[in-house]
């Protein structure tokens, strides 16, 4: 998503969007045959799945060709990691930071603040870790609280006209509190927590979008905008 936000020129979405969906589906399928081929390879079920991979590099290859596959996934984690942490603090820099507590800030001061919030990121992160449990679960919840609160929004938005602001605002609400309260009674029926919240996060942005349709814009200011885009 931050790749196609920041590309160079409208002209090369499509490009972009083949090779973005080819590497995505080659790279998903990699990780399914790896599971498949652990599941058929150990007789007895490894105590921590996550580290399948790792396990097969160390019985099936020789140890050159191991340690050099191991450094490319030991390469992949840190360039996802430095990436999050440039993310985190940019965002808490920029966007609150600045726009929230000290709006004539210099440059130079925000660099230090920048650093000051990397650190303080990497020490929380390394606390959550502390904890243990699988990143994977992590992962998955993290991922069920950006789902449910942008994927229906963002599907709505993009096919129907009539979201409003306080509808858009009402769906992610939902969508992220239902996340976290179907998690904390215990995924009733098995469900995956963004099912149910992402329901609900559809349903709260039509209702409230169709209870404030006053605040749309009128479709004669909506057309001016679309004839300016595409001229």
């Amino acid at each position: 998503m931050a790749r196609f936000m920041g590309i160079r020129s409208a002209e090369h979405v499509k490009s972009a969007r083949r090779i973005g969906m080819t590497w995505v589906i080659v790279a998903m399928l990699g990780a399914m045959l790896v599971g498949f081929a652990g599941i058929v390879y150990f007789e007895t079920p490894l105590d921590d799945p996550e580290t399948v991979f790792i396990d097969l590099i160390d019985v099936l290859l020789n140890p050159w060709l191991g340690g050099i596959l191991l450094a490319a996934v030991l390469a992949a984690i840190m360039s996802t990691a430095d990436s999050q942490l440039l993310v985190a603090s940019s965002a808490l820099t920029e966007d609150f930071y600045r726009s929230f507590i000290n709006k004539t800030a210099s440059e130079s001061h925000l660099v230090w603040v920048g650093r000051f919030t990397v650190v303080a990121v990497a020490v929380i992160a390394f606390a959550l870790a502390l904890e243990g449990g699988g990143v994977l679960d992590l992962v998955a919840y993290a991922w069920a609280g950006f789902g449910a609160a942008f994927g229906p929004l963002i599907l709505l938005s993009l096919y129907w006209r009539g979201v409003t602001r306080n509808g858009a605002l009402a769906g992610m609400l939902v969508g992220a509190g239902m996340v976290v309260l179907w998690r904390q009674i215990g995924n009733p029926l098995g469900l995956y927590e963004m099912v149910p919240a992402f329901i609900l996060s559809a349903v709260a942005i039509v209702a409230v979008s169709y209870a404030t349709q006053g605040s749309l814009p009128s479709r004669k200011a909506t057309d001016l905008v679309g004839d300016e885009n595409s001229a």
